[in-house]
């Protein structure tokens, strides 16, 4: 799947404001708008690509790292210890809504399922 134009590319070329908790070369982490949990981050990787379902084997550095980035970003916000949830949505029934792959970081309070 192409991607198209999204919120999270405007986000990454700094077109529409977000608070920046991260970035690397790869990854851009931002606070996400309607939090669920006292800390909830996006991982967006800065390649765009629509989700998970449009991942091929060549992607798995690509994909690995935006999983480091989440989890690196934990240990610094001081949740790592007491743990964390990272999620990713894929398509409408999975909940996924702006379609450039992202990882949510929730944590900071006991997370029950389903969130």
């Amino acid at each position: 799947m192409v991607v198209s134009e999204t919120i999270f590319s405007k986000i990454i070329r700094r077109e529409i404001p977000a608070t920046i908790v991260y970035e690397d070369e790869h990854v851009l982490g931002f606070n996400d708008i309607h939090p669920q949990a006292p800390v909830h981050v996006l991982f967006v990787p800065k390649r765009p690509i629509a989700n998970t379902d449009a991942l091929a084997a060549s992607d798995a550095e690509f994909m690995g790292r935006v999983i480091l980035a989440a989890s690196a970003y934990a240990r610094t916000a001081g949740i790592a210890e007491r743990g964390y949830r990272l999620v990713m949505n894929t398509n409408p029934d999975g909940g996924q809504t702006v379609y450039h792959l992202h990882v949510h970081l929730l944590g900071g309070r006991p997370l029950s399922w389903p969130p």
